[in-house]
């Protein structure tokens, strides 16, 4: 702060002295309302703190502090206008790609979504069977136990029906890499130089 900063400063601090010692000697007379006074002192503490954070989020910026920031001068991702008390500890969980705290039926609803990505990496019947039948009994346990929370809307897995759409994307995956190999093949054979020359 410089020499002209500190000085307004104490300006403004003894002007606001001076009203304070008004404003309680009219109270003392009965010429004002206490309750307005009051009203009137917290819109001016409000009025204070906004000022005290502009100027510190201009001397921030004066001296360099958010450049580089992706979000600078631009919305906060997920602020959607809504207040939600817990929006801290969910991009957390979020951003951190933290698993097993959240109750039963979050975690069952992540886990449901991202069910078909997980079968689609595992190679033999066998596997994919025994991950479903361990899903549903964790979907039915968590629908039997009364541990308060979010209620478990998760539907359970029939595991036949299941495993015939994991061989149909499987099949479909293969049949897409042949076609790719294929295509490889033929655009290499296409770019391979053909020989002019037979020989005798």
């Amino acid at each position: 702060m410089n020499d002209v900063d500190a000085r307004m400063d104490r300006l403004r601090r003894a002007a606001r002295y001076r009203y304070q010692q008004l404003v309680d000697s009219e109270i003392e007379r009965g010429s004002l309302d206490p309750d307005e006074v009051r009203e009137e002192r917290r819109l001016l503490r409000l009025q204070d703190v906004e000022r005290h954070a502009r100027a510190r989020i201009e001397e921030a910026e004066r001296r360099g502090v958010f450049e580089g920031n992706p979000y600078h001068g631009k919305p906060l991702p997920g602020n959607d206008g809504r207040h939600d008390p817990d929006w801290w500890i969910k991009a957390k969980i979020e951003r951190e790609d933290i698993r097993g705290i959240a109750p039963p039926a979050l975690a069952l609803r992540t886990e449901d979504a991202e069910l078909d990505d997980h079968l689609d990496a595992l190679t033999t019947e066998d596997d994919v069977r025994a991950v479903l039948v361990d899903f549903n009994a964790r979907v039915k346990e968590a629908r039997r136990q009364l541990l308060g929370g979010p209620p478990v809307v998760t539907p359970m897995r029939d595991v036949d029906a299941e495993v015939e759409r994991w061989r149909e994307r499987r099949d479909a995956r293969r049949a897409a890499d042949e076609r790719a190999a294929a295509d490889r093949a033929a655009a290499e054979q296409a770019a391979r130089p053909r020989r002019w020359w037979r020989r005798a």
